[in-house]
């Protein structure tokens, strides 16, 4: 099973078949996304579900229905073991960003974070999962593929924000602060906590 998230519902990739009850089901091989993005911003429905009979092809088939937009990003810890956030689009979110020509995602990702915050001195600890959201550019839907990093830095300097990329705060956050943060960022980020 997958989830890819719309705004902040999910579409499940799933070999099950389940009763409708605030979601919907549709199958995978047949769906048009634009119809299952219009489910998605009705009230009533919570989620859909997008249903194939083998669970390895989930992922690979829903991924050529759109263009995929790869990026990197990490989840970064000070020697204090608070973690690092950005706040923008009036949320609270974690530094990543596209991939470049021929660049790997370490180091994508480890880029994209030093740009949108200022911080250097990151040191990949181990991969998190990866998530997956559809956005608008243009009058077009694409999917982000984000991989995560977990990270580390020694660095103590000062912050800053890429504003140019909308970001308007960068900030250490310790347990309770992250959590508080949390209410205010978006579901595929909930997931890599």
């Amino acid at each position: 099973m997958y989830k890819v998230f719309v705004n902040d519902k999910p579409i499940i990739l799933t070999t099950e078949v389940e009763k409708e009850a605030s979601f919907k089901n549709y199958l995978l091989k047949s769906v048009s996304i634009a119809k299952v993005i219009k489910e998605l911003n009705k009230k009533a429905v919570k989620e859909v579900h997008l249903i194939h009979a083998k669970e390895e092809k989930l992922l690979k088939k829903f991924l050529k229905k759109l263009p995929n937009v790869i990026a990197g990003g990490g989840k970064v810890f000070n020697d204090k073991g608070e973690i690092l956030f950005i706040y923008r689009n009036d949320k609270w979110d974690l530094p990543k960003g596209k991939t470049e020509k021929k660049e790997t995602i370490e180091t994508t990702a480890i880029r994209e974070v030093e740009e949108e915050t200022g911080i250097s001195g990151l040191k990949i600890s181990k991969p998190l999962e990866t998530t997956y959201h559809i956005f608008k550019r243009n009058g077009k839907y694409k999917i982000k593929i984000t991989h995560w990093f977990e990270m580390t830095t020694s660095y103590s300097g000062p912050l800053e924000p890429q504003e140019n990329e909308g970001i308007t705060k960068v900030a250490w956050l310790n347990a309770v602060e992250a959590e508080k943060a949390l209410q205010n960022s978006y579901a595929n980020i909930k997931l890599l906590f």
